[in-house]
């Protein structure tokens, strides 16, 4: 990790939502609960998973997506939008906004584990 403390500090935010561990990935840090990834850290920014249940509150906060250039042809934009920054005093509202980007979490694994209906005809 890039800056120790920083993920030090991380892990103290984190601690309300139990079990919470972070392992390097793709030149960032993944951050997991009950395995599955919720968060990401990538160049000493936090970001949190979104889809469109909650990109409207990062939006109004003026949050940006994490997006970074596959092999140097495309920009790829993902669901992990920036933490804002307002939240890293508010330990009590970093605990709900990391809850929320944990049951998006969810929501996505339980899509992909939902059976798909074949198409008749």
């Amino acid at each position: 990790m890039a800056n120790e403390g920083f993920g030090d500090y991380l892990t103290e935010l984190f601690e309300p939502l139990g079990g919470v561990s972070m392992r390097r990935m793709f030149g960032g840090v993944g951050v997991f609960c009950d395995g599955l990834m919720f968060a990401l850290l990538a160049r000493d920014v936090l970001y949190l998973k979104s889809d469109g249940e909650t990109d409207a509150a990062f939006e109004a906060e003026g949050c940006e997506p994490f997006s970074y250039e596959a092999k140097g042809e495309r920009r790829v934009i993902t669901s992990y939008r920036r933490v804002p920054e307002r939240l890293f005093d508010e330990t009590d509202d970093f605990a709900e906004w990391a809850r929320g980007a944990f049951q998006v979490a969810l929501r996505a694994e339980n899509a992909k584990k939902a059976p798909r209906r074949r198409k008749s005809g």
